[in-house]
């Protein structure tokens, strides 16, 4: 098993992550988002890649997928743990929450969203009845258990164009199609990953409540605040994962 993290809106880096070297590749679908940095945690070895950029620069509508998914799979990535702020929607999904969602709604548009695009000898379908690797979510959920993280192990992601935040009307069309969660970067990494056949899951950080669930305005100011709780505990589950007695990592 070779782990990779994806890092999203408040992950560009992790501190707990002895670096041992970094990367720049250039793909077929172009550059990725920034440098693979290599490094260890609690001694095994993972790859790391901020979806954003480092520093933080490229909007969700703009992040080249096929680059960033490409080239984790030309370093022999087989699993992928992909790491995103949100927003809540459904009741249990408070800011500073944690959630490993096990399926996901697309409402994005206009985005490279699949490998098998041109040249092809043949058509290509791929499964995607179940979004995310099972097994990968049960050593997530393995891990919070481990580490006394609380989460929440199942749940919708309902995944939107950005950057703009959404409206009212938006977020209540989202609840009535069962989302519990909304956030902007969740496909076409997903489906990218499952055409090149690397496990990914999704560790959902809740940054503040979606439109309209609690009175008033949001701001970046009320989500950095709830990112600095949330990304605490990724980083913690990141590490507890590490840690599977039966997880190795090349």
């Amino acid at each position: 098993m070779t782990l990779a993290i994806i890092g999203g809106t408040g992950l560009t880096q992790i501190s707990d992550l002895d670096i041992t070297g970094q990367q720049t590749l250039d793909t077929p679908y172009g550059k990725p988002s920034a440098d693979y940095v290599f490094g260890e945690m609690n001694g095994k070895k993972l790859i790391f890649l901020a979806r954003h950029g480092n520093p933080h620069r490229i909007p969700p509508h703009k992040i080249n997928y096929r680059a960033n998914i490409w080239g984790l799979k030309q370093l022999g990535v087989t699993d992928i743990v992909a790491v995103a702020a949100v927003g809540g929607i459904a009741k249990q999904m408070a800011p500073g929450h944690l959630a490993i969602p096990d399926q996901i709604i697309d409402y994005s548009y206009g985005r490279e969203h699949t490998f098998f695009a041109d040249n092809l000898e043949h058509v290509n379908h791929i499964d995607f009845s179940e979004p995310y690797s099972a097994l990968l979510r049960k050593r997530i959920i393995q891990a919070a258990h481990n580490a006394d993280i609380m989460i929440t192990a199942s749940g919708t992601y309902g995944c939107t164009q950005g950057p703009r935040l959404e409206t009212i009307a938006e977020i209540r069309r989202m609840a009535q199609d069962k989302c519990d969660l909304v956030g902007m970067t969740g496909m076409p990494e997903a489906s990218l990953a499952r055409e090149l056949e690397i496990n990914y899951a999704n560790l959902s950080v809740v940054a503040n409540w979606g439109a309209g669930i609690v009175p008033g305005e949001i701001t970046m100011a009320e989500i950095e605040k709830n990112l600095q709780v949330g990304m605490s505990k990724a980083i913690a589950l990141l590490q507890a994962i590490t840690l599977l007695p039966d997880l190795t990592l090349v």
